[in-house]
């Protein structure tokens, strides 16, 4: 049996902590964490998640040039499902003006897929707990410098852009017309503390964050992330230039984590495996 064959047919992981170790089914692995049940009135619960390889990349350059983009040869169905299962519990996905321009260039993909039938599930998932097909999305962005398709209002979702002190009325108006809400958290920039501050006080409580490095800083420096999702992928890649999960000044002090479950795919990446870890903050 190929390598493709065994990846596609063995849909089980090994759970390796906590003891005792256990085969659990790929499906529904991340749904069964049901991050919701950490949902409270005091702060809203934050969490992340990344698929790196062994020597930390999880964004290396495209082909052309032009920017970075997750590694075609650590991406794969297995984690993408395991993505899709962490944005489906959410109230709202944070993405940023970065995305959107990617999206209308033709770059960027939808971030949680409940009209795919691959995910088909995930929709009745919500549904069934009276919640929207689509969470909403928190777009940071300092600059408000970018288009605004239309899958930011699809399925009733509702779009909040969150922004520094002082933004471009003009624009804030333009925006406010065509897609939602923009917010001030940040003086210069957007702070993770005001950001989750102003997310609860507009009903938020379990908030998902699918954007990168710099993203993941500020929830880092302001201690709001509560936890961290991590997919290892058992490949070294090498290349310059290259994105790690954080990208910022030094965190001092440092977060810790302590590490909440781990399990090994030994049938992912066509049989050379990989890890998913999550990480609670201690």
């Amino acid at each position: 049996m190929s390598a493709e064959k065994r990846e596609t047919r063995n849909e089980n992981v090994l759970q390796l902590y906590p003891l005792p170790s256990a085969e659990r089914a790929l499906r529904g692995l991340y749904l069964a964490h049901d991050v919701r049940q950490y949902a409270n009135n005091a702060s809203p619960y934050i969490y992340a998640n990344f698929v790196t390889s062994l020597d930390g990349r999880i964004a290396v350059a495209r082909p052309d040039g032009t920017g970075l983009m997750v590694p075609k040869n650590i991406a794969n169905e297995r984690d993408w499902r395991l993505y899709q299962e962490l944005a489906a519990q959410a109230d709202l996905i944070i993405s940023t003006g970065r995305y959107l321009r990617e999206w209308a260039e033709g770059r960027a993909q939808e971030i949680l897929q409940t009209d795919d039938a691959r995910f088909a599930d995930l929709r009745e998932w919500r549904i069934t707990r009276g919640l929207k097909p689509q969470p909403d999305i928190a777009i940071i962005s300092s600059s408000l410098d970018f288009p605004i398709p239309d899958v930011l209002t699809r399925d009733g979702r509702k779009a909040i852009f969150f922004t520094t002190a002082n933004p471009n009325p003009e624009r804030v108006r333009e925006i406010e017309k065509q897609a939602g809400q923009v917010i001030v958290a940040g003086e210069t920039s957007v702070e993770g503390k005001l950001f989750a501050q102003r997310a609860l006080e507009l009903g938020y409580r379990v908030i998902y964050s699918s954007a990168g490095p710099k993203i993941l800083h500020l929830l880092l420096k302001d201690n709001v992330l509560n936890r961290l999702y991590l997919t290892f992928a058992n490949r070294v890649l090498g290349g310059n230039p290259f994105a790690t999960i954080v990208d910022g000044a030094l965190l001092e002090p440092a977060v810790d984590f302590k590490m909440n479950a781990l399990y090994l795919d030994a049938a992912g990446l066509e049989g050379v495996g990989q890890m998913f870890v999550s990480y609670e903050r201690a």
